[in-house]
């Protein structure tokens, strides 16, 4: 028996922007067409809602849809079926076709790579739509791109959807359309764009507080010597990435304090209106994934769920964990793309990965909004890279074509053989080994700016910021965090006066380092900002925008002394 015909009025009703562009694919009617939504927006509904589209009016009889992992090629066909519309999760390409009772099926890059003329003779045979969910992931080599490109050029339509920045090489990715700008450069041109900044203001996404922790690092080198630095104080990209790696041990004590403070922020959301608020540790290894799992199974008491990115019955526990109401998640690579776990409110970013790409995907799990007011937490180290990243959760990115490339990834492609073979920290840890770390509260960012002042983990000070309200809108969450900093500063004060007040021999003020001139100079420039905020009503993150692109520079969590004393002096003058 043939498949139906997907019925278009029992269809979910759309969101705004997917009406928008679901609007503009119907007037063009063109072979091509790529949408970029943030994670969390609705991608695979406007997908599925162009499908039925075409199927209904004959455009096309079949549709295909390609997707990163085996994972989502389930994902994809569970939500296809609700909509009426049957896809074949289980196609392998020996079968050559799919069974009359579907409408197309789903299948992976790592398919289409291996064997593109079975898929290209499935699209020549049935007029096709084909949905490449996640299309940067054809650019990864070029077996996937060639197969992709040589698979589905005969395709009535391609439909090309990614919910983060393209990505960080120069490898063109298969069907994108790419334009020359003014400097020469060619970048990816999208036909929909919706960012996270549009789904927060649309009550889509919800608001992401990321709480950054510094602390005291220790490590030995292959030479023998013993080193130690402050995580996010200014030194060299070897030297972070040495000190990252150190907080990160599970043998140190950073990430149990990280980790408490974590389970202490899921406690509070799950008692503010989220009951089944569920957490996610994302590690760099198999190695390290085991033994966080150990570890907030020690502050829990609750046994953890853990999901290895080669382990075959990944998916069942990926969805076992879905629907229950378990507190933690540990996984490595399974759950940093497209994995649609609703639940997930509170995240740790326990790994040395720092591509844009990757910092946004993993990002991308928590922000799925279910009921206004949900509020998401990830607690990650204080790196200045991933600072950046944090700042610029607004920022939206295209492709890029010939740009040169800086490597502050550091530890990127040690994460992408540790994904392929287990090798854990690799050639890294022969260079030194962990001694010791500990963990401190250094700050909040939160819609591009920072909040808070440094307080040690398990203090009182760290505890008002962990039990910030779970269901906040973004408006007052700015507004508690601003409340919270003040009243920082105001015991601050009211200390430094009853120190002053005491009878002790007057002693000479000790100058202040740079990383302490910083965390004043960053209250300062929070203070006015947010003083600009009353008077004008712009977001917080707008104010630091422009004031980035009048003086330049990175985020203020990146910015040097000199830097934020122009914005300073240049926010008095707005």
């Amino acid at each position: 028996m043939a498949a139906r015909t997907p019925v278009l009025e029992t269809f979910p009703a759309l969101r705004a922007w997917q009406r928008k562009a679901l609007v503009e694919y119907l007037r063009r009617r063109e072979p091509d067409f790529t949408a970029v939504a943030t994670p969390g927006a609705g991608k695979t509904t406007f997908a599925l809602r162009i499908a039925a589209e075409l199927l209904a009016d004959g455009t096309v009889e079949a549709v295909t849809v390609v997707a990163p992992t085996e994972h989502l090629k389930t994902q994809w066909a569970e939500s296809a079926a609700r909509v009426g519309i049957q896809l074949d999760a289980t196609f392998r390409n020996a079968d050559l076709h799919s069974s009359a009772d579907f409408h197309g099926a789903v299948v992976t890059y790592a398919q289409i790579g291996m064997a593109p003329q079975v898929h290209r003779r499935r699209t020549m045979t049935r007029r096709t739509l084909v949905v490449l969910d996640e299309i940067h992931h054809a650019g990864d080599s070029r077996t996937w791109g060639d197969g992709v490109k040589a698979a589905f050029e005969g395709a009535e339509r391609r439909l090309m959807l990614t919910g983060t920045p393209f990505r960080s090489d120069d490898n063109p990715i298969p069907f994108v359309s790419y334009e020359r700008g003014g400097d020469g450069l060619l970048r990816s041109r999208a036909d929909s764009v919706y960012g996270y900044a549009d789904a927060l203001r649309d009550g889509v996404v919800r608001p992401v507080l990321f709480l950054a922790y510094s602390g005291e690092t220790r490590w030995r080198t292959n030479a023998g010597e013993e080193l130690a630095a402050r995580l996010g104080e200014p030194m060299t990209q070897d030297l972070i990435a040495q000190a990252w790696r150190t907080a990160l041990d599970p043998a140190g004590d950073w990430m149990p304090q990280v980790l408490r403070a974590a389970d202490a922020r899921l406690t509070v959301l799950r008692n503010a209106g989220m009951p089944d608020a569920g957490g996610l540790i994302i590690a760099s290894d198999q190695q390290t994934a085991r033994s966080y799992a150990r570890l907030i199974e020690q502050v829990t008491g609750e046994r953890t769920a853990v999901v290895l990115s080669d382990d075959g019955g990944a998916s069942a526990r990926i969805a076992a964990f879905a629907a229950s109401d378990q507190r933690w998640l540990v996984a490595v690579r399974m759950v940093s793309e497209g994995v649609d776990i609703p639940r997930l409110a509170v995240g740790v970013y326990a790994t040395s990965a720092s591509t844009p790409l990757y910092f946004a995907q993993a990002i991308g799990r928590f922000v799925r909004a279910r009921q206004p007011g949900e509020t998401a937490s990830v607690f990650l180290p204080s790196v200045p890279h991933l600072l950046g990243l944090a700042s610029e959760m607004e920022a939206e990115r295209d492709h890029v074509l010939g740009k040169p490339k800086d490597h502050e990834g550091f530890d990127d492609d040690l994460l992408e053989r540790a994904q392929r073979d287990d090798q854990a920290s690799g050639e890294l840890e022969k260079r030194f080994s962990a001694l010791s770390a500990t963990a401190e509260l250094d700050q909040v960012i939160f819609d591009g700016a920072s909040f808070g002042t440094a307080a040690q983990a398990g203090t009182p000070e760290e505890e008002e910021f962990l039990g910030l309200p779970g269901l906040l809108t973004a408006d007052q969450v700015a507004m508690l965090l601003s409340r919270r900093q003040a009243d920082q500063l105001a015991a601050q004060r009211r200390r430094a006066t009853e120190r002053a007040a005491e009878p002790v021999a007057a002693a000479p003020a000790a100058p202040m380092s740079a990383a302490q001139r910083r965390v004043a100079l960053r209250r300062q420039l929070n203070a006015l900002v947010a003083a600009r905020h009353h008077r004008t009503g712009q977001p917080h993150g707008k104010i630091h925008a422009e004031l980035r692109r009048l003086c330049g520079g990175p985020p203020s969590a990146q910015a040097t002394i000199e830097q934020l004393e122009e914005r300073i002096a240049t926010v008095q003058t707005l």
